[in-house]
């Protein structure tokens, strides 16, 4: 799974984050020093507004480059993931945490030597991996158990042309900081992240899309499965992993039961008074004319990709990961989007053109023309 199928994350409200975890609002019974290493990408500004919420204690160690601004309480150490550049890891030495929670390792060699560098001084590690770390093709209703992509070269830094190297250098980000730190770490991987701040702007482009309404061209059937989560929601799941000192690996894609992906369009129409038309379109089709484009955060419930949108959370669901409903998901993503400034990168949404999608449904019209005749 490549690189650009996985959304990163952010803000919103920690109220509803932790009402959804079945906790009441408001302070831990213990505050934690936490240290998350990044911050202030997609993740890290929405597991820390639940954490400053709970009471916590965050240090974010980063290069300060991105949103430096943010969180203005937090305390901040400077410094970079390879421990060959600058000042490295530096900044991390002398101080004592009761938990880490990694969401900007990508290379496992970096990720072995934070975690070594922490092993006497943080008590949990909380690495955030991806489903991407799975071998490829998924099987339907995998579980954490499910056999790891791999590398030829396991010393690989570089994503590769068409990100061919993510998933094997995620399980491999994984083993290493299960070697620094064993029994100690736990392993969340998340499918498809969505929601408020998402700057990939691909689960965004379908609310966005019916906003503009018009008929809409949908890939697939309604009946097709589908797996994403909230960032907020994966936010608390993190806080709630770190307060309870749990470990273990974790699927960390929803909702609980199966959701089908005509329940999520629906949930797009709902969401804007604009009037649209879905025009299904079968996957097969989409193949063989869809050639110049592809549909964003959707994948076809069949050959490789069947049991990508199938993972079972039952791990995760036990250790307290809750999810919001896709109607939810939907309208907020929708409002948020709406507030951005023109010129915010995050504005730009993925998927087909309008002329793209215009051909698209006038070839599948006459197709569908042609078969009646």
């Amino acid at each position: 799974m490549p690189l650009d199928r996985r959304a990163f994350l952010a803000a919103s409200a920690a109220a509803g984050s932790l009402a959804l975890l079945g906790r009441t609002p408001g302070k831990a019974p213990k505050s934690l020093r936490l240290l998350i290493l990044g911050g202030t990408g997609f993740i890290g500004p929405a597991l820390t507004r639940v954490a400053l919420e709970r009471g916590h204690q965050v240090t974010f160690f980063n290069r300060g480059k991105t949103r430096a601004d943010l969180f203005p309480e937090v305390t901040k150490l400077l410094g970079d993931r390879d421990p060959k550049k600058g000042d490295g890891l530096k900044a991390l030495e002398g101080h004592d945490w009761d938990a880490v929670i990694d969401d900007s390792g990508y290379f496992p060699r970096m990720v072995g030597a934070s975690a070594s560098l922490l092993a006497d001084h943080a008590k949990r590690y909380i690495y955030i991996s991806s489903i991407s770390c799975y071998k490829e093709p998924n099987p339907e209703n995998g579980d954490e158990d499910s056999a790891l992509a791999t590398l030829a070269d396991p010393t690989v830094e570089t994503m590769g042309d068409q990100f061919q190297n993510y998933g094997g250098l995620k399980a491999l980000c994984e083993q290493a900081a299960e070697k620094a730190m064993p029994g100690r770490v736990a392993i969340v991987r998340p499918g498809y992240i969505v929601g408020p701040d998402d700057y990939t702007g691909r689960f965004t482009y379908w609310p966005v899309r019916f906003d503009r309404g018009g008929e809409i061209a949908v890939p697939g059937a309604p009946t097709d499965p589908f797996q994403v989560i909230d960032v907020r929601d994966l936010g608390a799941f993190l806080v709630k992993l770190a307060e309870d000192g749990t470990t273990g690996r974790f699927n960390a894609t929803g909702p609980e039961k199966r959701l089908e992906w005509g329940r999520v369009i629906k949930a797009c129409q709902a969401a804007t008074p604009a009037k649209s038309t879905p025009v299904w379109m079968d996957a097969d089709f989409v193949a063989k004319h869809a050639t110049d484009f592809e549909f964003p955060i959707w994948a076809p419930f069949a050959g490789d990709t069947k049991g990508f949108m199938t993972w079972r959370n039952d791990r995760g669901v036990k250790a307290g990961l809750r999810f919001r409903p896709i109607e939810a998901i939907v309208k907020d993503t929708l409002e948020w989007h709406k507030g951005l400034a023109a010129d915010d990168r995050r504005a730009k949404v993925g998927g087909p053109s309008a002329e793209q999608e215009a051909k698209l449904i006038a070839a599948w019209k006459a197709a569908q023309k042609a078969k009646a005749s």
